[in-house]
Parts: C-alpha cells; sequence; structure tokens
C-alpha cells in the first residue's frame, strides 16, 4: 500500500508505463483515472492494443472515482448543472445582499457564483468560515438545495472522501492509477491520501527539477513526494524515440535560463505570421491543404487554441472554403448552435418580449417549416415600417401573413413552459429534417447533438419543477436552456483536423500540430480574478484554494503543446489585428524563436500582410484562389499570365477578370435606353440632382435603393414640415381671419400651428416610432416652426401667401399646368413650388421653397452651385401660373432659419429684410433665371442618351457622400 510517484519530462514513458503496470493487475479491476472524459476512448483504444481483451478494471475521471467512492446512496438525489443554476437563480432572490447588490443582478453573476460554489465545495471547507454576503449565498443555495432534496453535485467528493475515511468496506483493495493532472483540490488530494491508506496508488505527473517549463507543478510535486516517502521513479528524457532533431531541442531547451542555438530546421519547426484573424486562419489553412494532399491523415493533425471560441469562426470560415473536415472538441452552447440559437429566439420572443430580430431568427431558419421567400416579404415589410415593439410585430406578421405564426400561436397558447418548449423543440426538429429517413449529413449531426442537449435539460427542468411543487416561470426555463452545453464531438474524431485548447492537448499527440494565439495579451493569458474568491481571501481560507500563478500554468502548457507533435510544429500569430494596428508576439514566441540561429528562423517563418489579396501562384491552396493569383500576375507578366492560363484550361476566365474593370460609364443596355430616350417630363429636383453628379443621380433617382430598416431620418422631418405648413397656410384665413401672420395675431398663429403639427404627425407619419422618438421628432420640429411663425409674424413683407403646393406638369396638375414649362427641344419641366406670396394690389409674387435643413443658398451659390430650383421655379410663375416673379428664396426651417435667394433689384422697397447681395439687377437676374434653363435642358439631353459618368461638381465627392461602392466610375 501507498503511494508511488512516477515523474519525467515529456515523453519519457511515463503514462506508458502506467498503462503496463495497470495491465499488469488487471486481475484486480483496478483503477485507471484520466485528465478529463475525452481521454477515456482514446486510452481505452491504447489499451486494446497492448491486450486484445480487457475483461476487468475501470477507467475514469477523477469525477467518476468520487462516485464510485461514495456509493449508490452518496450519488442519489445529485442535482445536474441546470438544476444547480435554477437553484442559485432562486438563492440569489432570496437573498440581502450587501457589497454584492449590484452585481447579483447582472447576467454573469449566477454562473460566477456557481464557479465559487464548487471551489468551496471541492477544498471540504466548512461554510462556518465564510461570512459577509459570500455566506449569506452559500446558505441560501444550500438551504433552496435541501428544501428541494437535491444536493450538490460538488458534495459528493466530501461524502467518498468521509466515507473512505471511515467505511472498511468502501474500498476492495482495487490499485488506483492516475496521470494527465497539474493541480489538485482539496477534495481530490484527500481522496489520493486516503485511497493510498488502502491499495496501491501510482501517480504520474510531468516534471523536472529545476526548469522553468514545470513551475506550475512545483507544489503538487512536493505534496506528493511527501505522501510517496521516497517512492519516486524519476524517468530520464526519452532517446529512443523518432522525433526530429529541432523537436527534441525545443523539448529540452525550452524556457531554460541559458538555451543553447539548436540545429539546423529542416522543416519541422516553422513560423507563421498573419494580419489579422481571417488572414492568419487562411494561412493555417493553406498549410493544411498541403499537407492533407501530401497524405497525412486529418486525425493526426491538431489545431491547438488559446481560445477555442475566439478562432470558431474564422478558422470555420477558412477551414469550409478550402474543404478541410475538422472538429472542434470544445462545448458550445446550445444557442450557439443553429437549433438551439432558432429555439432560444422564438422562447425569448414568445415569452420574454424579445425584439423582431428574435422572431425573425427563428422564422428564416429551416426550423421553422415556413417558406423563406414569405418570411423576407413580411420581415421587409415590418422593418420598412419600423415596427418592432413585440405586440406589433405578431399583430401586423400575422395580417400580412394572412395566417398567425403555428410555432409561436402553441407555444403561447401552452401553461406549462416546459411542456411547451419541449413540443416546439419537436416540431423544430421534424420542419428540418422530417420523419422518413434518417439524416446522415454534418449538419444532421450538429443538429442532433443540439437536441438531445436540450432534451436533457427539459428533462431535467421537468424533474425540477415536480420537486419543487409549481411550474417554472418562462424565464428559468431560458435561463436552465442557455446554461446548456452541447457535447463535441469525439475526440479524434477519425478522418478530421482536430481543434482543441492547450488543456486539452496535453494528453494528445499528433503529427503536426499548430499552436495559434501567440500574441502578447493572448498567451499566456491573463489572470482572471474571482469577484467572489480573490487572491486575498484564497489565502486566508487554504484548503489549497490558492491558484497557480497564471504565467506560470500558461508557460507549462506551451511547453507540453510544443511536445505534441512528432513530425512538424507549426507557430502561429497575429502579427496584426484586423485594423491592421500590430500585434507584438507572445513572450512564448520569442522563447522558441530564440532557441535557433536568425537566419534559420527568417527561412522558416511565412508572412502574409493584409495587403496580400490573393496568394501567389505556388502558394495558391484552391483553384479559386490560382485563378485569382494568375489574373494578379497578369498585372505584372502578361505573357506568363497567358501561358498559365492556356496550360491549364483558364484562358476564357483569365480574359473575363481582365476586362471585368474595363468599363465605360454611359448606360448601355437597350431597353434602359428605350426608356431614357422616350421621357419628355423631367423634374426641377432630378435635373439639379443630375448637375450634382449624374452617378449620384443614377443611383438615387434610377436603382433607387431602399434601406431596410425605417427610422425618422430628415425626409421623414421634412415631409411632416411641409404638411404643417401647407396646412397652416390653409387654415389661416379660416382660423383667424387674417392671410398673413403678424404681431397681432402671432399667439393665436402658434396655437395653430401646432394643431397642423399634431395632425401631420398622426396621418402622416406611417412608422411605428417608439415613445421617446416620437416626442423627440414633435419637440424639434415644434420649435423649427413656433420660430419660423414668429420671423412670418416680424417680416415686412406685405405679400400675402395665397398659393400653396402648386404643382405644375404633371396629371395632378391644374388643367392649365399639366404641360408643365417648356425648356427646348420637345423638353418639359414639372415640379412643385410650396409657397407663391402674391402681392395684394398686383399680380406680382415670390416663390417659397422650404428647406428641413439649416442651410439656403443665396443668389451666389444658386449660379456657382448649379442650383435650378429656384431659377426654374421663377420661369413657372410667369409663364405657367401668369404673375410677375418679383424672385425667389430658399426658407430654412432649421438652426437660424435664414433666408437666401435670388431677387430684382427693382423689387427692393416691395421686398425688404432680405440679404443685400441677394438682389440682382435685371439684366444679372433674368441671365441666371434663363441660363439655368439651358443647364437644365441640357442635364434632360444627357439623360436621354443614357449619358451617365462619374463627375460630382467641385473638386471630387463630398465627404457625406455614401454612394460611392456604387459609382460608375470609368476605367479604361
Amino acid at each position: 500500500m501507498g503511494l508511488a510517484l512516477v515523474v519525467g519530462p515529456a515523453h519519457a514513458g511515463k503514462v506508458a508505463l502506467l498503462l503496463e503496470r495497470y495491465l499488469d493487475v488487471l486481475d484486480r479491476d483496478p483503477w485507471l483515472v484520466v485528465p478529463n472524459r475525452f481521454d477515456i476512448e482514446r486510452v481505452e483504444h491504447d489499451l486494446i492494443r497492448r491486450r486484445p481483451a480487457l475483461l476487468a478494471g475501470r477507467i475514469g475521471t477523477f469525477d467518476d472515482l468520487f462516485d464510485d467512492v461514495a456509493g449508490e446512496a452518496g450519488r442519489s438525489g445529485i442535482a445536474s448543472e441546470v438544476q444547480r443554476t435554477l437553484a442559485v437563480r432562486r438563492a440569489i432572490g432570496a437573498s440581502e445582499l450587501k457589497g454584492l447588490g449590484s452585481s447579483a443582478s447582472t447576467r454573469g453573476f449566477a454562473e460566477t457564483l456557481l464557479s465559487a460554489l464548487g471551489e468551496l465545495d471541492s477544498a471540504l471547507l466548512d461554510p462556518g468560515g465564510l461570512d459577509g454576503d459570500l455566506a449569506r449565498l452559500v446558505h441560501a443555495y444550500r438551504s433552496e438545495l435541501e428544501r428541494l432534496g437535491l444536493r450538490d453535485r460538488h458534495l459528493i467528493r466530501r461524502t467518498a472522501v468521509e466515507r473512505l475515511r471511515s467505511d472498511l468496506d468502501s474500498w476492495s483493495g482495487q490499485p488506483v492509477f492516475a496521470y494527465g493532472f497539474e493541480d489538485l483540490t482539496a477534495a481530490e488530494w484527500a481522496l489520493l491520501e486516503a485511497l493510498a491508506g488502502r491499495t496501491e496508488v501510482t501517480v504520474s505527473i510531468p516534471y523536472e527539477p529545476g526548469r522553468a517549463a514545470f513551475g506550475a507543478l512545483e507544489r503538487t510535486v512536493q505534496d506528493l513526494a511527501g505522501l510517496a516517502a521516497g517512492k519516486i521513479e524519476e524517468l530520464p528524457p526519452s532517446s529512443t524515440r523518432p522525433t526530429p532533431a529541432p523537436l527534441h531541442h525545443v523539448e529540452r531547451e525550452l524556457f531554460a535560463d541559458s538555451p543553447r542555438i539548436g540545429p539546423a530546421l529542416d522543416g519541422s519547426l516553422r513560423f507563421l505570421e498573419g494580419a489579422g484573424a481571417r488572414g492568419t486562419a487562411e494561412l493555417i489553412a493553406s498549410e493544411l491543404v498541403t499537407l492533407l494532399r501530401a497524405e497525412t491523415p486529418p486525425d493526426r493533425i491538431g489545431v491547438v487554441c488559446d481560445s477555442p471560441e475566439r478562432w470558431r469562426a474564422p478558422l470555420g470560415t477558412a477551414f469550409e472554403q478550402l474543404g478541410i473536415p475538422y472538429a472542434t472538441e470544445h462545448p458550445q452552447r446550445l444557442g450557439d448552435t443553429p437549433l438551439g440559437g432558432a429555439l432560444l429566439a422564438l422562447l425569448r420572443f414568445g415569452w420574454l418580449d424579445g425584439g423582431r430580430g428574435e422572431l425573425f431568427a427563428f422564422l428564416r431558419s429551416p426550423f421553422s417549416g415556413l417558406e423563406r421567400r414569405s418570411v423576407d416579404f413580411v420581415e421587409g415589410r415590418l422593418r420598412g415600417r419600423a415596427v418592432s415593439e413585440p405586440t406589433r410585430v405578431q399583430e401586423e406578421a400575422e395580417r400580412l401573413r394572412g395566417a398567425p405564426v403555428p410555432a409561436l400561436v402553441e407555444l403561447q397558447a401552452e401553461d406549462d413552459p416546459v411542456a411547451g418548449a419541449s413540443a416546439l423543440l419537436g416540431k423544430m426538429m421534424r420542419n428540418a429534417w422530417g420523419v422518413t429517413s434518417p439524416p446522415t449529413s454534418d449538419d444532421a449531426r450538429v443538429d442532433a447533438r443540439a437536441y438531445r442537449a436540450a432534451e436533457r435539460t427539459l428533462a431535467e427542468l421537468a424533474a425540477f419543477a415536480e420537486l419543487d411543487g409549481q411550474p417554472l416561470s418562462n424565464e428559468d426555463v431560458v435561463a436552465g436552456l442557455e446554461r446548456t452545453n452541447v457535447r463535441p464531438p469525439a475526440s479524434g474524431e477519425k478522418g478530421r483536423v482536430a481543434v482543441i485548447d492547450y488543456e486539452r492537448a496535453r494528453t494528445r499527440a499528433f503529427e503536426v500540430a499548430f499552436l495559434l494565439g501567440l500574441e502578447e495579451g493572448a498567451f499566456p493569458r491573463r489572470a482572471r480574478p474571482s469577484p467572489l474568491l480573490d487572491d486575498d481571501l484564497r489565502r486566508e481560507l487554504g484548503a489549497r484554494l490558492e491558484r497557480t500563478d497564471a504565467v506560470a500554468r500558461d508557460r507549462y502548457l506551451f511547453y507540453t503543446a510544443c511536445t505534441r507533435a512528432t513530425r512538424r510544429l507549426v507557430l502561429v500569430r497575429e502579427s496584426a489585428s484586423d485594423e491592421g494596428v500590430p500585434r507584438e508576439p507572445s513572450p512564448f514566441w520569442d522563447d522558441v524563436r530564440a532557441l535557433f540561429d536568425e537566419s534559420e528562423v527568417a527561412r522558416a517563418t511565412r508572412r502574409r500582410p493584409l495587403s496580400a489579396l490573393t496568394w501567389g501562384i505556388e502558394s495558391a491552396p484552391s483553384e479559386r484562389e490560382r485563378l485569382r493569383a494568375v489574373a494578379r500576375l497578369s498585372v505584372d507578366d502578361s505573357e506568363g499570365a497567358t501561358s498559365l492560363a492556356e496550360a491549364n484550361g483558364w484562358s476564357r476566365r483569365l480574359e473575363r477578370a481582365r476586362h471585368a474593370f474595363e468599363r465605360s460609364t454611359a448606360l448601355r443596355n437597350p431597353a434602359v435606353l428605350d426608356t431614357m430616350s422616350a421621357r419628355t417630363m423631367f423634374s426641377a429636383t432630378e435635373l439639379e440632382r443630375f448637375a450634382d453628379c449624374s452617378s449620384a443621380w443614377l443611383v438615387e433617382r434610377i436603382v433607387d435603393p431602399k434601406r431596410i430598416d425605417a427610422e425618422p431620418d430628415p425626409i421623414l422631418r421634412g415631409q411632416v414640415a411641409h404638411t404643417t405648413l401647407n396646412r397652416f397656410y390653409a387654415m389661416l384665413p379660416r382660423e383667424l381671419d387674417a392671410e398673413r401672420v403678424t404681431p397681432e395675431n402671432v399667439d393665436a398663429a402658434l396655437q395653430l400651428v401646432r394643431r397642423c403639427l399634431d395632425d401631420a404627425l398622426e396621418s402622416g407619419v406611417r412608422l411605428d416610432l417608439t415613445e421617446l422618438q416620437n416626442a423627440e421628432l414633435r419637440h424639434t420640429l415644434l420649435a423649427d416652426l413656433e420660430g419660423f411663425v414668429r420671423d412670418e409674424a416680424a417680416s415686412e413683407v406685405g405679400f400675402v401667401p395665397r398659393k400653396l403646393e402648386v404643382s405644375f406638369g404633371s396629371d395632378r396638375s391644374a388643367p392649365e399646368l399639366q404641360r408643365g414649362l417648356e425648356l427646348g427641344d420637345g423638353l418639359w419641366l414639372s415640379g412643385k413650388i410650396d409657397r407663391i406670396d402674391i402681392d395684394p394690389h398686383s399680380a406680382r409674387g415670390i416663390v417659397q421653397d422650404y428647406k428641413s435643413g439649416k442651410g439656403a443658398h443665396s443668389a451666389r451659390d444658386i449660379d456657382r452651385e448649379l442650383r435650378l430650383q429656384i431659377p426654374l421655379y421663377v420661369l413657372a410663375l410667369r409663364d405657367l401660373v401668369g404673375l410677375e416673379p418679383l424672385g425667389g428664396v430658399y426658407r430654412a426651417l432649421a438652426g437660424r432659419r435664414i433666408t437666401r435667394g435670388m431677387l430684382r433689384e427693382s423689387a427692393r422697397e416691395d421686398l425688404p429684410g432680405f440679404a443685400r447681395d441677394d438682389y440682382l439687377d435685371e439684366d444679372a437676374f433674368w441671365a441666371q433665371v434663363e441660363s439655368a434653363r439651358e443647364r437644365a435642358a441640357s442635364n434632360a439631353l444627357r439623360i436621354r442618351t443614357g449619358d451617365v459618368q462619374h463627375d460630382p461638381k467641385g473638386d471630387g465627392c463630398p465627404a457625406w457622400c455614401d454612394l460611392w461602392p456604387m459609382c460608375r466610375v470609368g476605367r479604361p
């Protein structure tokens, strides 16, 4: 009896020795403790290779050993992880907290508390030694479990240790072998100590005295050595393992104080530097493709990450593009799977007042059973009207579909949330995969694992509700499902590259290993102290709660990962972020590179900067990338690219690539040109926009893209303001018995404009605005319009607004105005004049055009910036309305509400109060008006011929223009 300790560096044969000794005592039904469940199957296969039949013995984790020792009675009534989550949520709600009161309401507090509770129970601590909020939470949690007749899984450990210490029948003398751990909790230590008094215990741990790589294991080795009482077997480094010399050198010299310079690099050690996560992932993928083409089995390749969650998306995208089979061996939250994400989205919408996006995340998925086209139609309509309030979303979706959403109706009709979620889960799987034949695709396997995880959670929730004697709340069911983990693929799945973390890599072996995350701040990782168990409290409580130094632990994990490769080791780092910001390398990266000659390291380093939009032709990993590389080569070596294309049958595709960016900006489609050439009527605003930039005109007026999500933008503000003022001036004579606003009736006019604004908001806003958006829109518009009315009262101009919203050149215009304004050459102008103020004593008038913004164009700006609206409206006033025009002005409704435009000098006395520079003499005034007509006619002719160019006025595109991705920029 007693404990024997086996130590040695990586690949010294420690585990092999342990397995042989395990097999030697197989007739005594021994126990083999492995690091985690993923190792069980792999170790079983290893043992089967050594001995064809295993008729005795047990293999499991420390948790399995605790369960075995505790016995059937000790294992009864154990709360599952989901049940622990519900119990801790109730404990938090029932506790009167002081210092942690604000933190307790945050989303991650329950999970943090569960982790702390597990550590405390694993330390075999008496809760009486705690105080403050933590003591209250521990007491409330255990009281809740006791009320339900449940026990925390971690308490099994205390039960097992106590039984082993007090019950002679708790262990029958089976030998115990353990390996693959670096630290021991108080419960694990107590278990080993008690077992060592009852049987032979053999523990294997990687360790070499004096090496910094094993610094994190120092305490554990010293404690085990004390318990072993001299029975320590120290294995020397392996001299027979067929490892390339550079990899052997890394294993022996890594983290040494004065490392020796290693041998020449022979390809077994490589360094990859990529810019951005995606660029780095593509660089890894290109290396993997080369390995797979060289017939390296995918399951003999490991990609080791600092954080599988951080790398899941970029690696998945890069690997799938190149057809690389892979499996991420890391648990995934249910909500991160397609099935779980759709399930939780509908539950949140139906039960927790979730947003429109959550409903449509479910409806767009294959699990809804609805046609994608109809779902897109409904969502587009709702987003176009800014419908976002849950009740309104459901009402409008039902109205647009002509029927309710079946799954949502059934979910909301079910009184029991667990039963409702279970029924929904089954229906979702049937919708996606049917019931006639078993699905076998990779997607189906992912969904099947998610389904089993959700089904298990719902069964545990139902059991919890039965123990509690009352139904669970909707929030409890959602919280339980959110915390559900989905089992990853089996460890070392055949035919797939393994993506694992550094912890899981400790007990694995690969021909080729890629080590990722070697950037400063990523690996070694920064310590993340628990807010409930800080370092001071851990030291005070003792019981092996003190954590190993985070850097020392990551140093050991990195050393171990470096020894996992038998043929090639590839270190990978991001040299820059996705935004191009340089990233410093991890000190571990520098430590490995310092082991070899600089020139050798430089030769073994492959880089891919952000500027590398294509691969080199010799390194392109796929046919698509080779085609892109040939197209890029044609820029510098046209003949060489042509020869390569001809040799590979790519000539046609290369020609298409060469001419892809050769384009004329003019419209060429015959149908479009026929439509354009048939036009004779053009609006003033359209021609003005064409004058600004014909490419912008094409996008805005012809392509006319719409925003998916409607919002109260300046266009909506302008529409409401125009409607309000039109109603205001139409009602002014009837309500105030006056044709204009004066100082005497300004108060009554302000009341009238408020009423008109409210009417315009009620009838003119078709968006479902929130209460805050409504208030903001009304408040800002009211401030602007009240200021405008006061300006009108203070004006010295005696003209009265008698014509409002005067449209011409359209079927809705008055009969005498329907023909529009003649521009010449058979071209006509249409438009709508916001307001015409008329001299009460003569047939003279002035055009006013409202602008919802803060700016207005002066007479000089109108000519210089090619403004057409006011000059052309002046012509319409004369030639169509039949009034002598004295000028036209722009009226800004926001800001300082400036008024600028062009006015005849001869009317200065009739039109006082305008800017001095806006009065023009007769020749200048009419010359500017006729010049506008000529520009309008010229622009109309260009439209008819499809003459679209990239021709922004001024020095180039304005900074505010967001149409540049669609501009028709000419290329030779």
